[in-house]
């Protein structure tokens, strides 16, 4: 809601009486049941999504599966049922496979709806009472406390010392302090006078009028994102769909052109229909999907060892892909942990190391650690700061945090680098609120601690603690100055003074001595710079996208390598140029629907996205990504269901060293591809060759389908596996609009296709013209095509330069998969339960001395081809390098 009409913008005593409210006895009961009738309940709808069955139905949904089914069909009407059982058992098999594999159901939708449930404390009647969030209505008087999380969005009437943690909704590191003020025309993060849905309220107590429920909170408008986003493919199953459909296409084509040939030149309708199934089968690639499968799921178990949790397999290749990764500021590439950097006091400035919670680090000046007895204003500072809180840290198993609010929790950590971790017992305090606007703690000692805003706490001192400790003329202007500088670079800045009296209360506060300043920031990840360095250098684009301020966001992104103009929600909102979206790396102040079209105006322009959050803020962009990412630790179930993928330990380099995991994924399925592709054309090529020759089928449908089901699938297994490449993260992503298949990979399997159809074929005829039974000859080019396959995968360990026996040494499967290989052609070819089932039969040295020597004709070949397509590669790199050299020199 904006504009000055919204609740926010109005003075809270308007909003009761156009809601028909009662700010002190609240709506009576007869009214709020009216209401809830007419309005609905304050809950979020669920998305039931696909049951399993229609889960498991869908892996039938393709158009390779609809060709295998219909072959099937074919061959059980011909009465092979062997052959048409083999068949549909291949197609269970991937279909099962899939099903496992799948993600599980979305559920955004139900994470929301669970966020949203809790219970209320209402105000009907006049009086107090305990009632589930689903039945308030509109116009409802709800109090509020710590540790509540707030029911609906309320227009607040009464704040004291009242802050929210709205970090999941908007972004923002450190609780919202609250009070009763207007705002009109704020962003939603500066709605100081409301309290939004699914917030938690993390210290003080207040009072609000229920101004909206369910689908109409800025939760619910978040829910109705979620739901009105389709979740992307990513550019494999595109490419793959897309791969599909022209495979489907071409082999329909080819078997009917097989079919009506065969016919038109006498051949029997049956053995036609024999060939054109034989012909279907061999050219589908079956081994496709259970390679690629085990590939991805591969990655994924690599990717886990290194913190991250793939939730839908095509997310691993796809991170390989990634041309920009759109991160969140807080918990990402910061810690989400406020932290103590700089003090001054007594005139002197100290440096504080460490981050985080965790008390290690010490207090420097000059670049030196110092002793806190030898500096006693340093001492005195870190004291007010340990004894005027209420926060303490806690050690658990994950870590170090703090129980309370996150800036005190800093000041409590700075003063335990110090040594100081006890203060005299506290006798009275004064709260922090938006009248005091400072808070005061009164000990044993008679030590009177306060802290505060800067211009608050010098207007309560009449002078400043000097560099011995001894009292000296205070200097306002300098400590302002001083506090607006540490402003300038995004750190929030806290001042301490203390007196010293023989009160045992705080009825009257004496006048106090100014101590100095805390300065803190959440800081930068120790690995974020480095892991966005390492990004650049892949050619990856990194923008920060957040809900904090963009003073924050600035000093942030320049620690981390993110430097330049900053955009902000608001601008966005007045309109932006894509031009200058695509140039910016820092956004700020941006709202959900903002981060939506930010990663679709990144898509609309080719990039492919990945997206990290953390909080219900984050859901609909994270949906709506190539890949999201959610974070483990401090991410909201509603992140998480939302993502493809969850990092453990939220860190930004983690996401880097899953896009160095998912380029290996790409390259070793890619691999694969070329690998296996000059099979299936092979076999479709042999058989349209008998027909066009008119001959006896060189193979059968049977056959062709124990190639694919096992050399192809013993032999892919290996790419699975492959070792990543030593350069993989300097070179430039990938081109999304490239096919999955380059032109000189065509070139290579056009080459090997080429060598089987020669190979099989004439190997085929010469034996048959030798006298060899067609069983004996059907055998030799099953053979053919196993040891060529087996040669080739020597090629494909690498697509640029010949590996052969370090290609053995370094992925040790390549030599137990080819031993297998033989192991099961033997089989195959000896074995008389085989020769039943297959129609195979034995084979003589001579016959294997051919075989092999199409194998390694075909080996010398590709390797000459790779040779050529290298040379060629190096000199158009060279001749753009001197192209480019002669551009700067002139």
């Amino acid at each position: 809601m904006t504009g000055a009409e919204a609740p926010h913008g109005l003075p809270a005593d308007e909003v009761v009486r156009a809601l028909g409210g009662d700010a002190a006895r609240g709506l009576t009961a007869a009214e709020a049941g009216d209401r809830l009738e007419r309005d609905g309940p304050n809950t979020l709808a669920a998305d039931e999504g696909r049951g399993a069955v229609l889960r498991f139905l869908a892996q039938f949904h393709s158009p390779l599966i609809y060709v295998l089914l219909g072959a099937a069909g074919v061959t059980a009407l011909l009465g092979e049922h062997v052959d048409a059982l083999v068949i549909l058992g291949v197609v269970l098999v991937n279909a099962v496979v899939g099903f496992v594999q799948e993600s599980r159901a979305e559920k955004a939708l139900n994470a929301l709806a669970v966020l949203a449930q809790t219970t209320a404390t209402v105000v009907r009647d006049g009086k107090r009472r305990n009632v589930p969030a689903s039945d308030l209505v509109r116009g409802d008087l709800v109090e509020l406390a710590a540790g509540d999380k707030v029911p609906a969005d309320l227009r607040l009437l009464r704040a004291d010392e009242l802050a929210a943690d709205e970090s999941a909704l908007t972004g923002e590191s450190v609780p919202v302090r609250k009070d009763t003020a207007a705002a009109p025309g704020a962003d939603l993060g500066d709605r100081t006078g409301m309290a939004f849905s699914g917030t938690l309220v993390t210290r003080g107590q207040g009072a609000g009028i229920v101004v909206a429920t369910g689908e109409r909170t800025e939760l619910g408008d978040i829910h109705r994102l979620v739901h009105g986003t389709s979740a992307v493919q990513t550019p494999l199953t595109r490419k793959i769909t897309q791969f599909s459909k022209y495979v489907t296409v071409g082999i329909l084509v080819l078997a009917a052109a097989t079919f009506l040939l065969g016919v038109a030149r006498g051949r029997g309708t049956t053995e036609m229909l024999t060939a054109a199934v034989a012909l279907a089968v061999g050219a589908i690639p079956e081994g496709l999907p259970a390679v690629m499968t085990v590939t991805l799921a591969l990655g994924v178990a690599r990717m886990a060892r290194r913190g991250a949790i793939v939730r839908h397999l095509p997310a691993v290749e796809t991170l390989g892909g990634t041309t920009v990764i759109c991160t969140d500021k807080t918990g990402t590439l910061t810690r989400n942990e406020m932290t103590v950097t700089a003090v001054v006091a007594g005139g002197r400035e100290y440096t504080v190391t460490g981050s985080g919670y965790a008390p290690d680090g010490a207090v420097h000046a000059d670049g030196e650690p110092v002793d806190v007895s030898e500096h006693p204003v340093l001492r005195d500072i870190l004291t007010a700061g340990f004894a005027c809180n209420d926060a303490e840290l806690v050690q658990r198993d994950e870590g170090w945090q703090v129980a309370g609010d996150p800036t005190e929790g800093a000041l409590v950590t700075s003063a335990a680098k110090a040594g100081i971790d006890a203060v005299p017992e506290r006798l009275a305090t004064l709260p922090f609120n938006g009248d005091r606007r400072f808070m005061a703690t009164l000990h044993a000692d008679g030590v009177v601690h306060v802290k505060g805003p800067v211009e608050r706490i010098l207007e309560l001192c009449d002078d400043q603690a000097g560099p011995d400790g001894e009292p000296e003329p205070l200097d306002a202007d300098g400590a302002v100055a001083r506090a607006e500088a540490y402003g300038g670079e995004a750190l929030r800045v806290l001042a301490f003074a203390r007196a010293t009296t023989g009160a045992t209360g705080l009825d009257e506060l004496p006048r106090l001595t100014f101590l100095g300043l805390q300065a803190m920031i959440d800081p930068p990840r120790d690995e974020a710079a480095r892991a966005v360095a390492s990004c650049h250098r892949a050619g990856i684009d990194v923008k920060m996208i957040t809900g904090d301020h963009a003073a924050t966001a600035r000093a942030i992104g320049s620690r981390v390598g993110l430097a330049g103009e900053v955009l902000t929600g608001a601008e966005l909102e007045a309109g932006v140029e894509p031009e200058r979206i695509r140039a910016t790396t820092v956004f700020a102040r941006v709202s959900p629907e903002q981060k939506l079209r930010l990663v679709q105006a990144l898509q609309d322009g080719g990039h492919v996205v990945a997206m990290t959050g953390d909080g219900v803020n984050d859901a609909p962009a994270l949906k709506q990504a190539d890949i999201g990412v959610a974070m483990g630790r401090t991410g909201t179930d509603v992140a998480k269901e939302s993502a493809d993928m969850v990092v453990t330990d939220d860190d930004f380099a983690s996401i880097e060293k899953a896009v160095e995991e998912g380029r290996g994924v790409f390259d070793n399925l890619v691999k694969f591809i070329v690998w296996a592709l000059p099979a299936n054309i092979g076999l479709g090529l042999v058989l349209v060759a008998a027909i066009v020759a008119d001959t006896e089928l060189p193979i059968l449908p049977l056959q062709v389908l124990w190639l694919n089901m096992t050399a192809i699938l013993v032999l892919g297994l290996p790419f699975a596996v492959e070792p990543k490449d030593d350069a993989i993260m300097r070179r430039p992503p990938r081109d999304p609009s490239l096919p999955l298949i380059t032109p000189a990979m065509t070139a290579r399997i056009m080459a090997v296709s080429a060598v089987l159809l020669a190979g099989a074929f004439g190997l085929q005829n010469w034996e048959r013209a030798n006298g060899a039974s067609p069983e004996a000859a059907q055998t030799i080019v099953v053979n053919v095509f196993a040891v060529t396959l087996l040669t080739y995968m020597f090629n494909c360990l690498s697509l640029d330069r010949p590996l052969l026996w370090r290609g053995v040494r370094r992925n040790p499967c390549v030599g137990v998969s080819a031993l297998a290989l033989v192991a099961i052609q033997l089989a195959y070819t000896y074995t008389p339960a085989m020769n039943d089932v297959f129609g195979s039969a034995p084979l003589g040295p001579a016959h294997w001395l051919r075989i092999a020597a199409v194998a390694v004709l075909s080996y010398v070949l590709l390797e000459l081809v790779k040779l050529v397509q290298r040379a060629r590669s190096t000199a158009s790199r060279r001749s753009a390098m001197t192209s480019a050299n002669r551009r700067v020199s002139s």
